[in-house]
């Protein structure tokens, strides 16, 4: 938790500088990790990234989710992504319009597991609320 805070501090600094973007790209394309997520879920809670940024970042998790051979580490890292991408949701971070789709088939291609069965509950409760 320090270590994420460190950087999280870190980027919020060079989040006034020129450089932002370059370090956003390598946020995105840094190996997923527990660590990598709570940092970027720390920023996107602090600061407003370029949405292109969040959407890569988002099909990364859902990516390396479908390739995680360790059926453990696999089922770790589908909750960790469902938990953050509902964090997401309901603190109004992201727009998934353009990512529903893709979202919506990893929450049915996991819904054994309980946090994808509850993001999936989500989305639909959003579709629901913006068809009315």
């Amino acid at each position: 938790a320090v270590v994420s805070t460190q950087s999280t501090g870190v980027l919020l600094h060079l989040s006034q500088s020129n450089q932002l973007t370059e370090y956003f790209t390598v946020l995105v394309n840094m190996e997923l990790s527990v660590h990598s997520m709570e940092v970027m879920n720390e920023l996107l809670g602090r600061v407003v990234l370029p949405p292109e940024y969040i959407h890569l970042y988002i099909t990364k998790c859902i990516t390396h989710c479908h390739h995680c051979q360790d059926r453990l580490l696999q089922h770790r890292f589908v909750r960790l992504v469902c938990v953050f991408l509902s964090s997401l949701i309901r603190h109004n971070t992201v727009d998934l319009k353009e990512l529903f789709v893709e979202v919506q088939a990893f929450c049915i291609n996991f819904s054994r597991i309980k946090e994808a069965a509850g993001l999936f509950r989500l989305l639909k409760q959003m579709d629901c609320e913006s068809a009315s």
